[in-house]
């Protein structure tokens, strides 16, 4: 079980029923013995990474509202050493930002060489949020898809790997963690009333989140849609597909120096 990236040959339909886990995925205990296992697995390899130091990754998240982007962050990056990663949540840009190009505060928190850079959101906001609320005219962010790419093009050519994953939620799903959140008083913090307009606007984001997928998943920065009514079945996918990514790297641990061969503590 294995997501594959959004290609001209696989667009994207994000239909309710793509949210459901697949036919394939294991059930109960092979379900958590088989994240465990790719948990494990990412936690070795981003030791390697960290001491290597030739790349950088950038994993995006994105999704609907109640999607569970702080959910898989808090499982799947939970699993590596903090001290190797930084977390970006973007809000809506403050007055400074504002003052900028709209990649200027994104371009600010793209990770170094060795670090894993998580984005709760990301610059792909501002062709899908100002495009459905008409916050910018389609003459402005239209254009934005082509800087987007020449933007992560150029992370990639220098050493910045690039993973980006559309969180899918069906509408019921979405309903029920919404109503969760009104019934625990713990997640009120959670819920907002602009979250019921963006609801209403469901296939208004639809249609922008398919344009995003299709335009912008390229060899560089690919998409991958993962189905995220369950949970559990999100966690493994993510946590596979970072792994794998992170395994075709080929990083290996550094030389010893000359003298560190030759050294004996007394």
């Amino acid at each position: 079980m294995k997501l594959k990236p959004i290609t001209d040959d696989r667009p994207p339909r994000l239909r309710d029923k793509d949210a459901a886990a697949p036919a394939s995925a294991p059930e109960d205990d092979d379900l958590e013995n088989a994240t465990e296992k790719q948990l494990d697995r990412l936690e070795k390899l981003q030791r390697v990474f960290y001491a290597d130091g030739r790349f950088a990754l950038l994993v995006v998240f994105q999704g609907r509202d109640a999607s569970g982007k702080d959910g898989v962050i808090r499982k799947v990056i939970g699993a590596v050493n903090p001290l190797g990663c930084e977390f970006t949540s973007f809000k809506v840009p403050s007055e400074e930002e504002r003052k900028h190009d709209f990649l200027w505060r994104i371009h600010r928190r793209i990770p170094a060489h060795g670090t894993i850079g998580v984005f709760n959101r990301s610059h792909y906001e501002d062709v899908l949020v100002v495009r459905v609320h008409d916050i910018v005219p389609k003459k402005v962010w239209s254009k934005r898809f082509d800087q987007i790419n020449d933007f992560e093009q150029m992370l990639s050519r220098n050493n910045v790997v690039i993973l980006k994953f559309m969180l899918h939620v069906s509408r019921d799903e979405q309903k029920e963690r919404f109503e969760a959140r009104l019934a625990d008083k713990e997640k009120h913090w959670k819920f907002r009333a602009g979250d019921l307009d963006d609801r209403a606007k469901w296939a208004d984001f639809t249609k922008a989140y398919r344009d995003v997928l299709t335009t912008c998943s390229t060899p560089w920065a690919p998409w991958y849609v993962v189905p995220a009514d369950d949970k559990d079945v999100r966690d493994l996918l993510v946590a596979r597909t970072i792994a794998d990514t992170l395994d075709s790297l080929g990083l290996r641990y550094p030389k010893a120096e000359e003298d560190v061969k030759v050294i004996r503590i007394k």
